[in-house]
């Protein structure tokens, strides 16, 4: 049996094809392109392996032997590649062997020599981009003011006097530097290229586009890099294109003689491209490393519609034209910008069992082409004339995804560098499937969807967490519907319901149902599920929401039903009247927020489930709930995530509520699961067992005084003391920045704080015009926090 095996391995090895079955070619980076590529004399390039594939007309599969292959160009797959219906190209590392498709060179032969201050230089040979730069496989970061900070909030630090006069004349030439800010509202960032300064000492930049919402800069929240005078902290560094030096400060015990630095030179590594009439078909790519590619927040960016998204159309993997490709059980790492983007025309393509981390912008992007949609507007006050609007339902062209998948992948530390980013973020697209996805640390949402052209969506079985991070006004999922019918002008809404006719325009882009359903979300500076301005079309069932509750904003036809809604509750903004929306069936923690300028005429809320009197008469107040009932909501195991119903809540599923699986979110493959974090379980907090005067309110932080041992044990603290932060349900607070739910305050402007009185006693003494320092117990240790001066208005309401 053995010698059959070996027969049968052997012709694999020594044969490069054999007709009429499958075709196996062998790569290395120690093999020679004039070899015959098998086993034994692989060829040494990708390009080699592909223009062999190209002449075998069955099954091909290319195996990359283990080591680094430095691409000085991306691997271009075109309609040539494609194979025909039951077969594939597919590119792997063997089994067993680390592969690494790398866009970045080494930096050798470097010849350090002292600087001063404990900075090094050393000249660099070739004229390489120096955009990013990594020291034994680690990110450092340009020099920059403020120095970076892993516990700062956004851009790893950001100060008000970043590009202060002051400052700006302590630069000899910040021409090629960086100016990087959030929107004054924190609806993502901007990004400028420093190119000099005038005799006055203002900053002459360029840039700004990387942001479709044009409200200006944030007074407080920006950064610069790239600044040579700021070079001043180990683990910076600064190039000298003129001199063609490098400047570096090492950290602490750091051999630069030993180390291996290393540089990105590519936008992309691989490039998948045909187009609708000739698409590239039938390639895999599968089991390897993708990694070092530059950042792109200066290329050129375009609106994605009336979102708050411009996108640069571009990625490591950049597939455009394709049916039924994937990438599969791949690492992707350490890139500038996307890692996945598919644009215009694409279907049945699949991202799976991946690990994405460490990625400059967004993981996985489906974006189609705009000359697909009917009557398109690009920015937030832009509108068609309805007498000039295509009154036409659906695309006008195929030119956008369609029918693909997103399953199984871990996806966490992105949006290093830009921060209006997502995990999966979906626009001009349709029946995208995102499923068994595990999405955290991201400064935006985990998902977003930019506008309803053209829905059918699944978004199922998915772990989003630690999400909006650096942002704000967001949630772990996000949506806009700012589509045809949709007007900046609210009294524009009126003479469209008048009309049935122009009614219709609601669901002429929306035209398929985007399904949300068996997910946890958590978000602890938003919401949990965000549907923001016009989200049309949603159904939103079986969902556990473990903190941030659910917001629908204007929109129609939204069916929300069998949720939970941990310790938060229900926000309604800005309604239109007839809209459709069904909200019921639902578990519901805190009293509904009072509803924003909306109108419940043609709506259904009612039927659900409140956990304390208060919160459902609150309801009541607001004229919704008739038959909604009060219960006793008993889950079966809160502390492990275990939050279906006991049958001892037999009110509850009389109501209709039906538990639903909580093993299921997040990623399935074992070696992914192995390394994925969970989400933080808040410890439940029912009003019903409560005083009025348990629960007080600090500027919309629910607080409340430490003192049970279920508090004890879900904060990790060693005695019943402090303040316990239970929720943080106001988005508008700008203590969300410096608390999160399950922690607990300490002290307060040097002040011990035990009890609430000690923090309101503090407060009242503290000079709040001065920044002031709190103590927080937050991931079993305690970390003092200085929280700006202005940020706090008010004193807790007693």
């Amino acid at each position: 049996m053995k010698r059959i095996i070996w027969g049968a391995l052997s012709v694999c090895c020594f044969f490069a094809f054999t007709v009429n079955a499958q075709t196996y070619l062998y790569v290395s980076p120690e093999g020679n392109d004039a070899a015959i590529g098998n086993f034994q004399s692989p060829y040494r390039t990708i390009a080699k392996a592909q223009a062999e594939a190209r002449k075998a007309t069955g099954e091909v599969v290319i195996f990359l032997r283990g080591g680094v292959y430095r691409l000085s160009s991306p691997l271009v797959f075109t309609p040539e590649d494609s194979k025909p219906f039951g077969k594939s190209l597919t590119v792997r590392a063997c089994s067993g062997e680390k592969v690494i498709i790398s866009g970045g060179v080494t930096l050798d032969k470097l010849q350090w020599q002292p600087y001063k201050k404990g900075i090094l230089k050393a000249k660099l040979s070739g004229s390489p981009v120096m955009d990013m730069l990594l020291v034994n496989g680690e990110i450092r970061h340009q020099a920059r003011y403020p120095n970076y900070d892993a516990s700062a909030i956004r851009f790893s630090g950001t100060s008000a006097d970043a590009t202060s006069p002051e400052r700006v004349k302590t630069w000899k030439n910040p021409a090629g530097g960086y100016l990087h800010a959030m929107h004054r509202s924190d609806w993502g960032d901007f990004h400028y290229r420093i190119t000099g300064k005038d005799k006055k000492g203002k900053l002459e930049m360029e840039g700004g586009w990387q942001n479709n919402r044009q409200s200006g800069l944030h007074a407080d929240n920006r950064m610069v890099e790239n600044i040579f005078e700021e070079l001043d902290a180990p683990g910076e560094w600064f190039y000298n294109s003129a001199e063609a030096t490098l400047y570096y400060c090492p950290q602490e015990g750091e051999d630069v003689a030993k180390a291996v630095f290393e540089s990105p030179q590519l936008k992309h590594l691989i490039e998948i491209r045909g187009n609708e009439a000739n698409p590239v078909r039938n390639i895999s790519v599968e089991g390897m490393d993708l990694t070092q590619t530059v950042r792109t927040f200066m290329e050129e960016y375009e609106p994605l519609l009336r979102s708050d998204w411009t996108v640069y159309r571009g990625a490591a993997v950049l597939i455009e034209g394709a049916e039924h490709c994937a990438v599969k059980n791949c690492h992707l790492y350490d890139l500038g910008g996307n890692a996945v983007f598919f644009s215009k025309y694409n279907r049945y393509c699949e991202v799976s069992g991946s690990h994405f981390t460490r990625i400059g912008a967004s993981a996985v992007c489906f974006v189609g082409n705009p000359d697909a949609v009917r009557s398109p507007s690009f920015e937030y006050r832009q509108f068609v004339p309805v007498e000039q609007l295509d009154m036409t339902p659906g695309p006008k062209t195929n030119d956008y995804p369609a029918y693909c998948r997103v399953s199984d992948n871990l996806i966490h530390q992105i949006g290093l560098y830009e921060k209006q980013i997502t995990g999966v973020e979906l626009s001009m697209c349709r029946a995208i499937t995102i499923s068994h996805n595990s999405i955290y640390d991201t400064p935006r949402a985990g998902i977003n969807i930019s506008e309803g052209t053209w829905g059918g969506h699944i978004l199922e079985f998915n772990d989003v967490f630690n999400t909006v991070k650096e942002t704000g006004d967001h949630g772990s999922f996000n949506s806009w519907g700012r589509d045809r019918f949709w007007h900046p002008v609210r009294q524009q809404f009126d003479s469209l319901l008048n009309n049935s006719a122009l009614k219709k325009l609601v669901l002429a882009d929306a035209i398929e149902t985007v399904e949300i359903r068996n997910n946890r979300f958590r978000c602890d500076r938003g919401w949990d599920i965000d549907l923001d301005d016009g989200s049309t079309n949603y159904h939103i069932y079986n969902n556990l929401c473990l903190n941030g509750g659910l917001k629908l904003r204007e929109g129609f036809y939204r069916v929300v039903e069998n949720n939970i809604l941990l310790n938060n509750t229900f926000y309604r903004h800005a309604w239109l009247r007839e809209n459709g929306t069904v909200f019921t069936r639902n578990i519901v923690m805190l009293p509904y927020e009072r509803p924003a300028g909306h109108d419940t005429r043609g709506t259904f809320i009612d039927c659900n489930i409140f956990t304390d009197s208060v919160t459902y008469r609150t309801a009541l107040e607001y004229g919704t709930d008739e038959h909604s009932i009060v219960s006793k909501v008993e889950f079966m195991n809160p502390a492990t995530g275990d939050f279906r119903i006991s049958d001892k809540s037999t009110e509850v599923f009389r109501m209709g509520f039906q538990n639903f699986d909580m093993n299921q979110f997040g990623v399935q493959s074992e070696h992914l699961k192995a390394i994925a974090e969970k989400p933080q379980m808040s410890l439940l907090v029912y009003h019903s067992v409560m005083s009025s005067a348990d629960i007080l309110t600090w500027d919309g932080i629910q607080l409340k005084n430490l003192e049970t041992l279920g508090e004890r044990s879900v904060t990790g603290m060693d005695t019943e003391r402090g303040v316990y932060v239970v929720a943080v349900a106001a988005y508008d607070s700008h203590l969300r920045d410096y608390l999160k739910s399950n922690d607990v305050i300490l002290g307060f402007a040097g002040k011990p704080v035990n009890h609430l009185d000690d923090l309101y006693q503090a407060i009242a003494g503290a000079d709040l015009k001065k920044p002031q320092n709190m103590v927080i117990f937050r991931d079993q240790k305690s970390h003092t926090t200085t929280i700006r001066a202005g940020v706090i208005r008010s004193n807790i309401r007693k």
